[in-house]
């Protein structure tokens, strides 16, 4: 049996800023709007799809497993853009990244609240750090 992820929407109150925030700290490219999404296709084939929502959202979390090298150029952009990031998805360890099996992580929030992880090492893939 083959199962993959195909797509997931993402609750925003401005789908269009939203999506811009993820495509320009991953280094990815927004699409054309498809009925009330816009897609941020993620270099796996998974999208992200925005819909704009009303009301409170309830954070979700998506977590980006990158290459070293990726990490690099994507943390950059953090700083650049003054995000405040943590080590933790609990938001304890404050402008601080983690070296959980062996990689590097950090956790960063989005416009919405979405709790957004870069990680170059899947969990359980090697020793704790």
């Amino acid at each position: 049996m083959t199962v993959e992820l195909n797509h997931t929407i993402v609750a925003a109150h401005d789908k269009k800023t939203s999506a811009r925030f993820l495509a320009d700290i991953l280094g990815l490219e927004v699409s054309p709007q498809y009925g009330p999404f816009i897609p941020v296709r993620i270099p796996n084939g998974v999208t992200l799809d925005y819909m704009d929502a009303t009301g409170p959202i309830p954070p979700q979390h998506y977590a980006f497993l990158v290459s070293e090298d990726d990490f690099d150029t994507i943390f950059a952009r953090i700083r650049d853009a003054g995000l405040t990031y943590w080590a933790d998805p609990f938001h304890r360890h404050v402008e601080e990244i983690n070296t959980n099996d062996g990689g590097r992580g950090t956790y960063f929030d989005d416009p919405n609240g979405h709790n957004l992880e870069i990680l170059t090492r899947p969990y359980g893939s090697g020793g704790q750090g």
